[in-house]
């Protein structure tokens, strides 16, 4: 699976962002996907997932109620749709793909496949 992801940008806070990740290669639906995020100096951390489904999904306790994730298995795109953008959602996004179909894990070492990052600046 190969990942290109898509959609960063700089914007105020308050602002919306929809990030995008197209997957090329036969098994997307197959694998849970997920956003994760890193700033300089830090590891890189879950955002979101959502698996097979789309039935289930998962947040980091920050974005609850801003963020959204979602899927297109036909198209093999998986978005994520952020609201109401605050400066410490600034970061690298990365998206991934799990080995996984059902269980969302958090931790990078679960996830196989990555994009190449796009970067989010929400300046104050």
């Amino acid at each position: 699976v190969q990942l290109q992801a898509s959609g960063g940008g700089l914007v105020q806070a308050g602002d919306s962002l929809r990030l995008s990740c197209t997957a090329s290669g036969r098994a997307f639906s197959s694998y849970v996907m997920g956003w994760f995020r890193q700033v300089p100096g830090k590891e890189r951390k879950f955002v979101a997932g959502v698996n097979w489904s789309v039935v289930g999904t998962d947040y980091e306790d920050s974005v609850k109620g801003r963020f959204t994730i979602s899927r297109d298995n036909t198209k093999k795109v998986v978005y994520l749709q952020m609201n109401s953008l605050k400066p410490e959602d600034t970061a690298v996004y990365y998206c991934a793909a799990s080995r996984y179909m059902n269980m969302i894990s958090i931790s990078s070492s679960d996830y196989a496949y990555w994009g190449q990052g796009t970067q989010v600046t929400v300046s104050s």
